[in-house]
This record gives structure tokens, sequence and C-alpha cells, in this order.
């Protein structure tokens, strides 16, 4: 099995809608801002080659969104999703499975691509990976998270035939070596895929710790649905993996793709960073 970094660019977030409660006088630290209160974040999806599967995880925003869209996330930098296929030999009809741990515009953006009028799958040879919770959560969208949730994005999915639906049970194999976990504070029933790769466990945090920043307790995103089930989520989930010496893989963080934890007299926090191909 091999594993690969696919970058599909960078967008801006509000700091203070990722941060939560927190000051902007302390996470400005962190993750400083521009003059209009944004902050650069990755798009860092991750493709598996398992046997002879090859899964792609999340696929960032795509590109088909109007000029109106894309001025308020100000998509940018020089990665895209195909570029970093290319450069590792694949393209898109390449992709036997999509999995998508949840339906937010920047996670399954890239799923479907616009043809002249029409939309389609970007991945004809795929499965769509969802579940049946999060499926209903999103096309029937509540009016707090509705923006997040395109129908574009998602129905077409469905319209292809290509939609398959993951148990909704923690620790469910999806593959020889990645099982799925589920969180429910960010949105209803996003999954994260936990690999077992070269002896150690990688866990690819989706938007349950969007990047190293988020590492503290009390830093939760104003984007949850549920902050305080975030909240628990992150702390069984923290300890379980300084217990178990756990690989985090951050999909948003624009500096660090990977990381361990230590324990220190502040809670748990950062050890070491460094990049999945440093493995």
């Amino acid at each position: 099995m091999k594993l690969h970094t696919i970058d599909t660019g960078l967008f801006k977030l509000d700091g203070g809608a990722m941060f939560g409660v927190v000051p902007k006088s302390i996470w400005q630290k962190l993750v400083p801002p521009d003059e209009n209160n944004l902050c650069t974040w990755a798009m860092r999806c991750l493709l598996i080659e398992d046997g002879d599967r090859l899964i792609l995880i999340d696929n960032g925003m795509g590109d088909k969104q109007d000029e109106k869209f894309m001025g308020h996330y100000q998509l940018h930098g020089e990665d895209t999703l195909d570029k970093s296929l290319y450069k590792l030999g694949f393209h898109r009809s390449d992709i036997t499975d999509v999995f998508l741990t949840h339906l937010h515009f920047d996670h399954c953006g890239g799923s479907i691509i616009r043809e002249g009028d029409k939309l389609k799958t970007a991945f004809e040879n795929a499965h769509y990976w969802s579940n049946d919770k999060h499926w209903d959560w999103a096309v029937y969208p509540n009016d707090r998270e509705k923006a997040s949730f395109l129908k574009e994005n998602i129905l077409p999915i469905q319209e292809s035939g290509q939609l398959k639906f993951v148990e909704t049970e923690d620790g469910v194999d999806f593959s020889e070596h990645m099982k799925v976990r589920f969180a429910y504070g960010h949105t209803d029933a996003m999954m994260l895929p936990q690999i077992e790769y070269k002896g150690r466990t990688i866990v690819y945090m989706a938007d349950l710790l969007p990047a190293t920043a988020h590492i503290p307790l009390p830093y939760v995103m104003a984007y949850d649905m549920f902050p305080l089930q975030t909240l628990k989520e992150k702390k069984a989930f923290l300890e379980e993996a300084i217990a178990g010496d756990y690989i985090l893989y951050f999909e948003h963080d624009a500096v660090n793709e990977c990381c361990t934890l230590q324990q220190t007299e502040k809670g748990i926090r950062v050890s070491e960073t460094f990049k999945l191909s440093e493995l």
C-alpha cells in the first residue's frame, strides 16, 4: 500500500469563524489573518493505493462555481487536483473510490464537473462513498448549514448511479488497511479514515481537527453544528491518539501536513510536524 498527498489549492475563511470563542489576539499568533480578517487554509486530500483500489479521500472545492462564489473564498495557489494526480502518474479515470468525509463544498466540490450546461461526475469509473445519515443531512439541510451543502455538488452523484453508502458504525472496514471513524460535532455523521501504514496509525482529521492550531480543546470552529459534541469528540480522540502514538493528517493546515502529539502541562499539544512523504 502507498499513500500520497494530493494538494488541490488554497482558500480563505474568516479567522473568527475558524476559531469560535478564542479571541483574535490569541489565534492570530497561530494563523495570521489578512487585512480582511481572512486566513489561508489548505484543501489537502489523500490518495491511497490499496491493492487493486485507488482511493481518493475528499477532492477539494473544484472549479465549476461562478466568479462571485470564488470571490468569497479566494481559491488560489498553483496546485490543483488534476496536477497533483498527474505528478503521480494518475488520471481521474484511474480512481476506483471517492471517499467523502462529508459533503461541505470544500471537501466534495471536485466530485462534479461542468461540461457546457451539464453537470457530470469527475471520476467516471469510481464509486462515491458517503453514508445514509449524512447524505440525508446534506440533501435536506438546516438553515444554518445549507450554504455549505451545494446541491450541484451532491445530487449529480446520486443521479449518476455511482453513489454507495458506508455503514454508520465506528470501526467499520472500508478496505484491508482502512477503517472508518464517525464524528457528529462538526456536521452529522462525518467520516474520518483511519489507516494502518508502515506500522503506524494515521487518521485523516477532516474537520474534527482542521489544523494543528485546533488541537487545544477550546479551539472549536463556529462552523460546527454541535460544538459541545466536537469538544467531547476531540478530547476522547486526542487521549486515544497520544496513547496509540497516532499520526494526524491535516486537510486544512496550510503549513503542516502531519503531526504527532505529546502531553504537556497545558494539555495535549503538537510534538513533531512533518510531511507524509517523510514517513
